[in-house]
């Protein structure tokens, strides 16, 4: 809102109006807001949620420290939601399709959480909401992504290409009108199916290579192909960053180093210099992405100030299934998604160890009798506190691991 205002007051020669122009101002700001909106309302939506008596339900799971968490207050995401929300709005460009997408991820998968948090305190169902329908929700927000990035006239991929005798003869009237001749080269807009990834030529794949046998229609089912991991990775990530909120200051932090390593990824691939420089795919828009990451960071940050061991909040699913919603989607506008394995190995390694310990408790079940266990307790963040761990080593460890995940993730841009 305020961009608009200050864009106003530009063409009036107000002083200092054009600070607004700048991305970094207004990333400066959205980390400053978010900081202050978490940290000072923080406090008070923990005190209502007190009042509400909104605390966490405990099971007996045999940890160590586990009572502690009685009663701790959960729902704590309102205070992460509003702490992303409120400065995005104030700061950043509300008619860029990227921001709207990430805007929409939020309050969604908020709202989706939110329903669950609410019947297992409120209405005392520890199971929540169905699963089903958790999937169901998750499922259609990465349709609807899936397909505003392909309908949509807004989003497109700047491509440099090589044209062996630059003549405008050589071009056609379309080409003429969308495209820049420089040299032997002819920058276009398109949409495209590629996305990022290393030991590729340029750091490239196109999903059209999955369709390759298709011939001259494998562009168009490429976008099927696109729609489809769009869909799997927005479920994935939501579900992995639910499964990771298991101790103090855990997901939390994990996310805040997420969401810087995106921000910068966003800012390398939406600056045309810098994408030039790095040769890699230049997101023409995707810079203004930068204003929605600083307010992430500042929000998940300030949330950590609450959230540090011992906790006095909790994030509840509000919080978490938003968190690992707005990652993959971000990661998937900046064409950055195929990365998401490297840079969240956390929420990878925890939604794995759950999967790999139930599907071998079954198979053991079903053979021996007597279901057999490969974690002491999963998921794994939980095996190490049964091996006798201290809770906050537990995390920071984690963190430090995520720091190194996140710096080769950036290493791999350089990697072909």
């Amino acid at each position: 809102m305020f961009y608009y205002l200050f864009e106003y007051l530009e063409t009036l020669d107000f002083p200092g109006a054009g600070m607004f122009q700048y991305i970094s101002f207004r990333s400066a700001l959205a980390v400053i807001f978010s900081l202050i909106i978490s940290l000072l309302f923080g406090k008070k939506i923990i005190k209502v949620l007190q009042k509400k008596q909104a605390g966490e339900v405990v099971r007996d799971l045999g940890l160590e420290g586990q009572y502690q968490k009685k009663g701790t207050p959960s729902m704590g995401g309102l205070i992460i939601l509003a702490s992303i929300l409120i400065p995005t709005l104030l700061f950043g460009d509300l008619c860029n399709i990227y921001v709207i997408l990430m805007l929409i991820t939020t309050v969604w998968l908020g709202f989706v959480g939110f329903i669950d948090d609410y019947i297992k305190i409120f209405k005392k169902n520890k199971a929540g909401l169905a699963g089903k329908f958790k999937i169901l929700g998750q499922v259609l927000l990465g349709l609807s992504v899936g397909l505003t990035l392909y309908l949509s006239d807004d989003v497109f991929v700047r491509e440099r290409v090589w044209i062996e005798e630059p003549d405008n003869a050589l071009l056609t009237q379309q080409q003429e009108e969308d495209t820049q001749k420089t040299g032997e080269y002819i920058t276009r807009d398109v949409k495209s199916t590629k996305t990022t990834i290393p030991f590729f030529k340029n750091n490239e794949f196109d999903y059209a290579y999955i369709v390759a046998f298709l011939g001259e229609k494998r562009q168009q089912w490429a976008w099927v192909v696109f729609v489809i991991v769009t869909i799997f990775i927005v479920t994935a990530m939501s579900n992995g960053a639910n499964l990771t909120d298991g101790l103090d200051g855990l997901a939390t932090g994990t996310s805040a180093i997420i969401g810087t390593t995106l921000g910068i990824l966003a800012y390398v691939s939406g600056n045309v210099i810098i994408a030039d420089y790095l040769n890699i795919m230049y997101i023409p828009n995707t810079g203004e992405l930068v204003i929605f990451a600083s307010a992430f960071i500042g929000a998940t940050i300030g949330f950590l100030w609450y959230n540090s061991y011992p906790a006095q909040v909790f994030m509840g699913d509000t919080g978490s299934l938003a968190i690992g919603g707005i990652i993959a989607v971000f990661a998937i506008v900046i064409r950055k998604e195929l990365l998401i394995p490297i840079l969240c190995g956390i929420f990878l390694t925890e939604s794995l160890s759950v999967l790999i310990q139930v599907s071998y408790f079954k198979r053991t079940k079903k053979k021996y009798g007597v279901g057999k266990r490969i974690f002491l307790m999963s998921p794994i963040h939980h095996h190490y506190q049964k091996k006798g761990y201290p809770e906050p080593k537990i995390v920071i460890r984690f963190w430090i691991i995520g720091i190194l995940l996140a710096v080769i993730t950036i290493v791999t841009l350089k990697i072909r």
